[in-house]
Formats: structure tokens, C-alpha cells, sequence
């Protein structure tokens, strides 16, 4: 962030001139105008006399100094506004020694667009008349106003500060349905509600609302209200309002809060009516910079309920020589009706949220039940005390959040039962525990009971209130940007000339045949007699005619286009015999084959003779265009059929690209990457070691070759590859933490450290070369990793500084897992238990850890993979992470090669790294490891872990819909799928997100939003299933040209899935094509369609249009 000046920076307030200005004495009353700030008179201006038409040029600039550093701050000038009064000096008397002067009006100068990044502004501000003042008998179209300029020399913020930081305002509306003893009559009480706002150190900012005003009820309060300063002392009436501000309500259903289901209508009605209420109508404003953003997120995600006190405390009459009327009794004996009210702040975490208003009961004050729900150990109105009575309202100066010493608590209350005469109802209770630690905490808990809170409950007290952020904490994608990503989802594809089926296009294809044929021949015929018929003209006799046929015969035999022919011709028959007659099986009998012969050289004569008595100038069809398939393409379509278990197309589109391409290593990693999703970890060592005999400097198949030939135990080898990679490239961090963890395992804990050692100092050398490049790209210090490459084409093409994470999930043996839990039990205790400071290198406190795993590793029998379910892909760019160690770098390069028995061992390291320990990833990691072995409820207490670590992760939300949907729960599936895609930031794995949000869209027969979401699919990644769900979609949408064009599509990447042609054969049938239904239907039962229920539609659909099975 760029530093502030700790130098005082001058705020220039300029009135120029009034605007019908009218006085007690005469129509041109002389005045001047007083600027006050912050209980601080500014200045006065010079005595002005006002023109008859009401006009008066005052020029009057004051200023007050801003001081980041102390004095003013930016929270000052968040919700404090200046005050400029006018008054009026009356003429003198005789005998008057000095001057009368009578207040005549108010106005507010708010000076909120020096927070939002201006440097000067100019604003008309009314002029709201105090009580009798003339100006209150001005005239309706008369605006009573001045003109004010306000200047700063330079932005009181910088750049980072606007970006990063944001403005909170808070308001407070009424507390509704209040106990029966609240009356407006009788001693007069200050009803306060106070809440905290976290900074960016360890205070934390106390916002209180004072002074509301108690009302018996009868009528609901009328909306649109002006929102009030949250300030006492205000002359006139009207400038207690903050301009442009308004409390307009809303339904009951549209709130956050509590009572906005459909049953507590009634009661918020009568509430609302007909009940006591409390009304403040306040808003106070905070600034919070973005160090203060950051900790407000955190503190949301961590404790997602945020205390509001509310109390009572009784007003005196102030003493003599005092301004104020009523100060507050300075004994704490006197804060009764202390009650808490838990908003919850969560909201405020989704995408695009900036506001949530709501109703929030009131509970009483327990300092056991407020700490459980909202892990706050600190009252406003208990721990402060006295230090509320002279503030006005809004923002305090920070208060510690340290409790006061139970010894001066004591000797307090000593000295005030001596003095009063009365004991203090609230003693000191004894202490409570953290919930992360045996040490005591030295705290206040408040009486067991409080039985004025609990009035509260009995009479249902809710307070409304609303908070408000000038920005969302998370950013949401704008409705232009979807609406443009989606009218661009159908990319280019060449012309394809439609293939149609079916008897009647088999005796087409025969025509056309026939016709070529015919054409070839008259062409030989031409050739061979051409000049001979030129020159004795059409005139041939029989002989001769004879003659030149038994030549044209020859020639054909001889050259072999008879031949050519036949076997042109054999493929037309073959189609009639199929499409005509339906025959496409063996004969029974040499009888029916004969009587069949006969019977189709019969038709097939006939239509020979109906194709030569046609025209011959029929236009031939192009060839079909071929869609090529890229490498690309191939591996992502092996990736979707990993993720649906559909290993064997899997592998033959593996094979398919080292078939086009055997000379490309990165296929033959690919390929061995797949064999061990399998467990054939022979075949993976092969295609590895192909790969290196391609290219011997390739550090990754030097890597993967070593990984194998630690898995099958050829651990000299190993050695070799392993230190061949650091020779070659001796930055790699993932090359030395592997060869570290090849040392751990030959017991050689000296060339451990070392490796573990010459890791982090590359890893640590990276992290400072990148933070030195940003901050000459953009001045900040930032350290980013990884890329999102949605389709992954593979990670052999990334750098070794790439942390782009693919977490392929295999299952493990039960021991495996059980060995990771007990790591993380262990390690919370070994965090709990040491107070040593963090090490930046992990060699120098490695050697017990080590230690542990190995005893741990001699108990436990780890078991080979036996599940392949899920396989998702993590990318580092979307987990938030303050520090990547060498373990989580090495994790992350063998979850793309499902070495998943390798990365057990170096999860344990990472747990006990001291840069390391549970992160984000970590839980994301072992969630989906138990997600493995389908022990669902284990792998959902990792999420939530996951999630109080880094709650705005799309990662955590997309994992935990895999879970629900996995688990059979699609409700929870949806609503988790539909947070991750309006996050800004993408899950690292899109695809297979809206594959499953689209499915269950069809299966709640939601199909428009099924529709737009596998079109973002396609756009994306487009694959077979994308663009068949894309069909299903507009099919049950009646939008058969849609649903057509998308299966064509689904059916060009893949012509052997047997949905896409049943869906095809609908769609024809729909559209009343007899052809193409009987061909689609016909693939269909070839391809051996599983799903009965859609056969059953087929069916029936077939029986209604009457054609599409040619079995009928």
C-alpha cells in the first residue's frame, strides 16, 4: 500500500453565496455564517448584509487539518458532516452594549466524496430553518440554500486505498415489540445500541446508536424516511437528515434476517402497528481500509454471527455550569436491559452482495452463549462503561479490546458500596477457557441469569437493521459479460452435408451409382470410337455395332475398370439389401438365398433402367467435409471419459494420439499418467520411459521415471533419475523435494536435509524474482501462481515454476487414510503445544518429524489404489494461500500423475512443515481422498475446515457439490454448483461443475436454465456431453432446429454414443423425417441404448407419427 503523509492536510470550506435568505428584522437582514466541525468551530465569516432579493456573497473559507496519524481521521470525515449556521445580527438598541444575534438556520455539508477519492466538489446545501424561524414562512418554491466549494491540495487517498478499501454503513431503524416497561413517560432513559467493527490491528472500532426515541404504537412508520446523522445537538431540525439518504423498506421475504419467513407475517405486522417500539432512524459510516477489509472478511468467516447490544441506561439532569440537559449516571449499577442480538454477516460473503437488512430478535446478554456463537469476549456497554456518557453517537475512538483487571474491578466496587451504600449486582465470575487452549482467559461473564434480558424474549423484541458497503467484498460477474459469453457459445464449424438413410435414399445412392457408371463408360466408349463416329456419322449397321462392343468389353476387362465398377456399384446393393430388405443377417437355406437373388436382380434391373431413362445432368454432391479432431481435443475427451469411468475410450483416445503422433513425449506421458490411474504401473513405466528416450534432458519424464521406480521398489535407479533431474536443472524445487523424499525413505537424513534445504532456498529465490517482477509491472508486492487453463492440455508444456494443481482422485487403502488423520490430530497438538517461531527453511527442524512419520509409516500398511471415481483439477490461482512450501509444490506435480501412494507420504511433511500445517488445500486434498473411499460424512467435515479457512474459495463450493451429488443429495449439489459459478474467480475445473449443475437442471425439468448452462459448457470446453445435454435441453424446450444443430454437434465428436443418436431419432421424428428417424433409430439399437425409458419414448413417439422403425 503507498504510505500516507503523517503531515496535517488542509480541508477547504468555502461558502460563496445564500440564496433567498430572509431574517428576523427587514427584508435585507445583515449575517454571517459559522463553520463548525467535529464539536470545533472552524470559523465565522464576515457580516453580510442580504439583498433585497435575497441574496448575499459571503466568500467565507475556513479549514481544519486532516491527520491520518491522529487528531482527524478518515472515519471522521466518513460520518461527520460540517455545520454551517447562519444567524443574524439584530440592529443595536439604545442603551445596548452589545450585539443580538438569533439563529436562523442549518445546513450539512457531507464530506463523503473526499472518502470516495475527490479533491474538490461543489454542492447547493439547504438551508433547514430552526424552530420560528422566517424562513419557515418562505414561500414552497422558494429554495433556501448556499453555495459551498470544498478543496483538498491532494486526494486524501491513494490509489491502493480506493481500490482495495471499502466504506461500511451501518443503520439502525427500530427495535420493535419491546418490553411492557419501556414507556415514554416517567424517568428518562437512553436507549443505546452498539456494535464492532474490525481494523486492521487488534482493536476494533465500536459504533453505538443513542438516544431512541420510545413510541406507543398505532401506526406503521412511514417509508420512505430520511436516514438521521448519528449526532446529538443539531440546531435545526431538518439537518438532523442526511441528504439523499432514505429508509424505503421492503417485503419480509426479500430481508436476511430472521422473521422473513412466510409464518411471521402476522407478527411483524402487529409488531410493526400496533406495538411499542424504539425508533432511531441512524446511520453511522466507517471507513475501512483495506487492510480492515481483509480482517472484516476473516472475522465474517470465522465467526459468521455478529453481536448488536442494545440497553437502557436512565438520564440526570446534568449539573450546573453544564451545556448538555441530561448526562448519563456514571455507575455501571445502572446498565440494565442488556441484550444481544446475532446478526448474521454471511451474506455479505456471495458474490455481488453490498447490503442485507433485516429483523434480528433480541436475546438476553450472556457472556457464555455470545461468546459460543460469535467468539467476542468483549462488551461495549459493560467493558466501557462510563467512557460512553460524552459521545454523541457514531464512531469512538478505538477501544482495547482488553478486559479490565478483575483487581481494579474489585477495589472499584468497593469504593462504590462505601460511597452508595449498595452492593454491585454484577460480580466477577470465575474464568472460561479458549476453545483452542487450557489457558484460563481472564474475563468478565456476567450474572447466570438476566432476567431483564429475558423480558426481551418473552415480549419478541426484534431490532431492523441494515448494513451497507459501498462495494461487494466479492466481485460478481456482470450481466453484459454472461449475456456476451453466451451469444458467442456456438464456435465455427465447417458445412456439413447432411446424411440421410432409409430404403428410398439406398435406391438414390443406386441411381446415382448407376449413373456414374453409365457416364464412365460412355466416356471409354467416346475415347476408344470417337473420330471413328465422326467420320461415317450415326449410320452403323449392326455388325458393326457388334464389333466395337465386344471391344469396349475387352478393354474393360483388360484394364480392370470393370472390376472398378462392380465394386463401385457393390456398396449401393449392399445398402439396398439392408434399408429395402432389411436383410442383415446369414441365410438359412441355399433355397432362400436363390429365391432372394432372383427377386433383387429383378428390382435391381429395373431401377438400372429408370436411372438411364433420366437426365444425366444431375449435379453430384461434394465429398463430406471432415471434422478433424486436434491432439488437444483427444486428451481433454480422454480426461471426460476418465471422470465417467469410461476407461476403455479412454484409452483408445490415448491411443489415438500416439498413433497420429508417436513422436510427441507429452502423449506418451499422458498416456502413462492414465496407466496409473489404472494400476498398470508396468504399462505407465514403459510409456515413461519412452518418453525419456525421445528426449533425455526432459526433466519431467526424468522425474516420472523415478517416481515409477520408487513405486516398484528399483530404488538405484531411482537415485539416478532423481539426481539427473537436479543436474540438469538445478532450480527445480519439485526435482530436489523428490529426491529429499527418496533420501527419507533410504534413511540417509543428511542428503535429506540437504535436498529439503537447496528446495526451499530455490522455492524462496522464485517467490522474491516474482514479488521484484510485480512490483515493477504494477508497484505492488504480490506473489501469484499457476495459470487457469480450463481444458487441460496437459502439464508437460507448463514450467517448473507453474503450480497449476491437478488433483486426479484415486482411492486409497483405509490405513492410508486413517495415517493422514492421525497426522492431523497430531499435528494440532504439536501446534498447540510449541511456541517456537517459524522456520524459513524446513530442513533445520525436519529430523522428528521425519522421525514420527516413519514410526507411524512401520505401524501402518498402506494399500494400493482401488477407486477412480472422481477426478477433479485444483488450480493454485483460485486457493488462497500466504505461503506455497516444497511439499504442497511436489503434491501438486503427482496429483497430475495420480502417483497417489508417493503423495501420502508428502501430505504428512506438509502437515508438519512449519510453512505448512491444515491449509485451504490441505482439507481440500483429504476431503476428496475420503471422498474416495465414499465415506462422505469424513470428506464434509474436511470441506468445512476448508471452508473456515479460506471461505470465498470456488474450489471448496464446487468440491462440496461433487460431494452432495455424489452422495445422492442433488438439492445441496445445485445450491453449491450455482455459488461456485457466480463467483468472479472460476473454479479451477468448470467443466464437469456445469456438466452436473445441467443434469440435475434436467432432471427438475428446469431446462432453460439447463440450457444456459451447458451452453457455458460449450463455450468453455465442448465436448460430447456438453453439447448432448445442450440438445436434451431445446429438445424438451420444442426447440428442435436448437436441439438438432447440438446433437449434430455431440454426434460429430462422437458418433458411437448411443443417447445422441436416440435423441436424433426423436428430433426427426418430430420434424417428420421419415429418413433420418429410421436412420438415427437404427444406430441407436446398434449402439445398444441402455437408458429403457428413453426407448420407451422412442417407441411411442414412433407409434404416434406412425413411421421411424422399419420393422413395422
Amino acid at each position: 500500500m503507498e504510505p500516507l503523509s503523517s503531515v496535517g492536510r488542509p480541508v477547504q470550506i468555502t461558502v460563496t453565496d445564500g440564496y433567498d435568505l430572509k431574517g428576523f428584522k427587514g427584508d435585507t437582514p445583515v449575517t454571517f455564517i459559522r463553520a463548525e466541525f467535529n464539536n470545533v468551530i472552524l470559523g465565522d465569516s464576515a457580516k453580510v448584509t442580504v439583498s433585497p432579493e435575497g441574496t448575499a456573497k459571503y466568500n467565507f473559507t475556513s479549514s481544519f487539518e486532516f491527520s491520518p496519524e491522529g487528531g482527524i481521521t478518515l472515519d471522521d470525515l466518513a460520518h461527520k458532516p460540517v455545520f454551517l449556521t447562519m444567524t443574524e445580527v439584530l440592529p443595536k438598541e439604545k442603551k445596548q452594549k452589545d450585539e443580538k444575534t438569533l439563529v436562523l438556520a442549518q445546513a450539512v455539508v457531507d464530506l463523503l466524496p473526499l472518502i470516495e477519492g475527490e479533491t474538490s466538489f461543489e454542492t447547493m446545501v439547504p438551508l433547514h430553518p430552526v424552530p420560528g424561524s422566517p424562513l419557515e414562512s418562505l414561500r414552497s418554491t422558494a429554495k433556501c440554500c448556499l453555495e459551498v466549494k470544498v478543496f483538498v491540495a491532494e486526494a486524501l487517498l491513494t490509489s491502493s486505498q480506493i481500490l482495495g478499501g471499502n466504506l461500511l454503513k451501518v443503520t439502525l431503524e427500530a427495535a420493535y415489540s419491546v418490553p411492557e416497561s419501556f414507556v415514554p413517560i416517567g424517568s428518562l432513559q437512553n436507549y443505546m445500541v452498539g456494535l464492532q467493527v474490525p481494523s486492521a490491528g487488534e482493536k476494533d472500532y465500536p459504533i453505538f446508536f443513542k438516544n431512541g426515541t420510545v413510541k406507543l404504537g398505532g401506526e406503521r412508520e412511514p417509508v420512505p424516511r430520511p436516514k438521521k446523522w448519528p449526532i446529538a445537538n443539531i440546531l435545526a431540525p431538518g439537518a438532523n437528515n442526511i441528504p439523499d439518504a432514505f429508509i424505503v423498506g421492503g417485503p419480509y421475504e426479500e430481508e436476511e434476517g430472521e422473521l422473513n419467513r412466510p409464518e411471521d407475517r402476522e407478527f411483524r405486522n402487529q409488531a410493526e402497528c400496533i406495538k411499542k417500539r424504539i425508533v432511531w432512524d441512524l446511520e453511522s459510516r466507517c471507513y475501512l481500509n483495506p487492510h480492515a477489509v481483509v480482517s472484516f472478511q476473516k472475522r465474517i468467516a470465522d465467526c459468521r454471527l455478529w453481536p448488536v447490544e442494545i440497553t437502557r441506561v436512565p438520564l440526570t439532569p446534568a449539573p450546573k455550569g453544564k451545556t448538555t440537559k441530561f448526562d448519563k449516571i456514571d455507575d455501571e449499577n445502572q446498565l440494565s436491559f442488556h441484550g444481544v442480538a446475532y446478526v448474521n454477516m454471511v451474506p455479505l460473503l456471495y458474490p455481488g452482495v453490498k447490503r442485507i437488512r433485516g429483523a434480528f430478535h433480541v436475546h438476553p446478554y450472556l457472556d457464555s452463549i455470545v461468546y459460543e456463537k460469535t467468539k467476542c469476549l468483549f462488551s461495549l456497554f459493560r467493558d466501557t462503561g462510563h467512557h460512553l456518557n460524552n459521545k454523541a453517537g457514531g464512531i469512538n475512538s478505538p477501544l482495547s479490546k482488553s478486559v479490565i483487571p478483575k483487581s481494579i474491578k474489585e477495589d472499584k466496587t468497593v469504593k462504590e458500596k462505601d460511597v452508595e451504600g449498595k452492593p454491585k449486582p454484577m460480580e466477577m465470575a470465575p474464568s472460561i477457557k479458549s476453545q483452542s487452549s487450557d489457558t484460563p482467559l481472564e474475563v468478565e461473564i456476567s450474572t447466570p441469569h438476566n432476567p431483564e434480558g429475558q423480558q426481551y424474549v418473552e415480549a419478541g423484541t426484534y431490532i431492523v437493521l441494515e448494513i451497507q458497503l459501498d462495494k461487494a467484498l466479492v466481485p460478481k460477474r456482470l450481466p453484459e459479460e454472461l449475456a456476451k459469453r453466451v451469444k458467442e457459445m456456438i464456435p465455427p464449424r465447417p458445412p456439413l452435408t447432411r446424411r440421410t438413410g432409409g430404403a428410398q435414399k439406398a435406391v438414390s445412392d443406386y441411381h446415382a451409382q448407376i449413373k456414374n457408371i453409365s457416364r464412365a463408360i460412355l466416356d471409354e466408349y467416346h475415347r476408344m470410337f470417337g473420330k471413328q463416329m465422326a467420320s461415317t456419322g450415326n449410320d452403323l449397321d449392326n455388325e458393326t455395332l457388334d464389333e466395337q462392343k465386344c471391344q469396349l468389353n475387352y478393354e474393360l476387362n483388360y484394364s480392370g475398370k470393370y472390376f472398378a465398377f462392380k465394386e463401385q456399384l457393390k456398396h449401393a446393393v449392399v445398402k439396398i439389401v439392408r434399408e429395402k430388405y432389411l436383410k442383415t443377417t446369414s441365410f438359412e437355406s441355399q433355397e432362400e438365398l436363390q429365391a432372394f437373388i432372383s427377386e433383387l436382380y429383378v428390382f435391381l434391373v429395373d431401377q438400372m433402367h429408370v436411372a438411364l431413362n433420366q437426365t444425366m445432368s444431375d449435379d453430384i454432391q461434394d465429398a463430406v467435409s471432415t471434422i478433424y479432431t486436434s491432439s488437444e481435443q483427444l486428451r481433454f475427451f480422454a480426461f471426460e471419459a476418465e471422470v465417467n469411468e469410461n476407461f476403455d475410450m479412454a484409452r483408445m483416445y490415448y491411443e489415438e494420439r500416439l498413433v497420429r503422433e508417436p513422436q510427441n513425449l507429452e502423449h506418451w506421458l499422458d498416456y502413462g499418467a492414465f496407466c496409473l490411474l489404472t494400476e498398470d504401473n508396468i504399462k505407465a513405466q514403459e510409456c515413461f520411459q519412452k518418453a525419456l528416450s525421445l528426449n533425455q534432458n526432459h526433466i519431467h519424464s526424468l522425474l516420472l521415471c523415478g517416481v515409477l521406480a520408487v513405486l516398484m521398489e528399483n530404488y538405484e535407479q531411482a537415485e539416478i533419475f532423481f539426481e539427473d533431474a537436479t543436474c540438469l536443472e538445478p532450480t527445480n524445487v519439485v526435482a530436489w523435494t523428490l529426491l529429499g523424499l527418496y533420501y527419507e525413505i533410504q534413511n540417509n537424513d543428511i542428503r535429506m536435509e540437504m535436498a529439503f534445504h537447496e528446495a526451499s532456498k530455490q522455492l524462496q529465490a522464485r517467490v522474491l524474482q516474482a514479488q521484484v517482477l510485480k512490483q515493477k509491472s504494477n508497484g505492488t508486492v504480490e506473489y501469484e501462481e499457476g495459470g487457469n487453463i480450463e481444458s487441460s492440455p496437459g502439464p508437460w508444456r507448463m514450467p517448473s515454476a507453474s503450480s497449476t494443481t491437478a488433483m486426479k482422485m484415486e482411492g486409497s487403502g483405509g490405513a492410508t487414510l486413517s495415517i493422514l488423520d492421525e497426522f492431523l490430530e497430531e499435528s494440532s497438538k504439536l501446534q498447540s503445544e510449541s511456541q517456537e517461531p517459524l522456520f524459513t527453511d524446513p530442513s533445520v527442524s525436519q529430523k522428528p518429524s521425519n522421525q514420527y512419520i516413519k514410526d507411524i509409516l512401520e505401524k501402518k500398511d498402506t494399500s494400493k489404489c482401488q477407486d477412480s471415481s472422481v477426478w477433479l483439477h485444483l488450480n493454485s490461482t483460485n486457493i488462497s494461500q500466504s505461503h506455497v512450501t516444497i511439499f504442497m509444490e511436489t503434491i501438486r506435480f503427482l496429483m497430475k500423475v495420480n502417483a497417489v501412494q508417493y503423495v501420502h507420504r508428502v501430505l504428512a511433511h506438509e502437515l508438519l512443515c512449519p510453512q505448512g500445517g491444515p491449509s485451504c488445500e490441505y482439507y481440500l486434498v483429504l476431503a476428496q481422498t475420503h471422498l474416495l473411499k465414499k465415506d462422505f460424512a469424513k470428506a464434509e467435515e474436511y470441506l468445512q475446515q476448508a471452508a473456515q479457512m479460506d471461505y470465498l474459495n470456488p474450489n471448496v463450493w464446487g468440491v462440496k457439490g461433487h460431494l452432495y451429488f455424489l452422495s445422492g443429495n442433488h438439492a445441496e449439489a445445485k445450491a453449491c454448483y450455482e455459488r461456485t459459478i457466480s463467483f468472479v474467480t472460476d473454479a479451477s475445473e468448470m467443466h464437469f461443475i456445469f456438466l452436473r449443475l445441467g443434469l440435475i437442471y434436467l432432471e427438475e425439468k428446469e431446462y432453460e436454465k439447463a440450457k444456459k448452462t451447458y451452453l457455458q459448457a460449450c463455450k468453455r470446453s465442448p465436448s460430447c456431453l456438453t453439447w448432448l445435454g445442450l440438445g436434451i435441453a431445446c429438445y424438451r424446450l420444442e426447440e428442435l432446429t436448437e436441439a438438432e444443430d447440438a446433437l449434430s454437434e455431440a454426434n460429430a465428436l462422437n458418433n458411437c454414443n448411443a443417447e445422441v443418436w436416440a435423441y436424433l431419432s426423436l428430433v426427426s421424428l418430430k420434424a417428420k423425417r421419415q429418413l433420418e428417424a429410421e436412420q438415427a433409430y437404427k444406430y441407436t439399437m446398434k449402439l445398444k441404448l441402455k437408458d429403457e425409458a428413453l426407448l420407451a419414448e422412442i417407441h411411442m413417439v414412433q407409434e404416434t407419427v406412425g413411421f421411424g422403425n422399419p420393422s413395422f
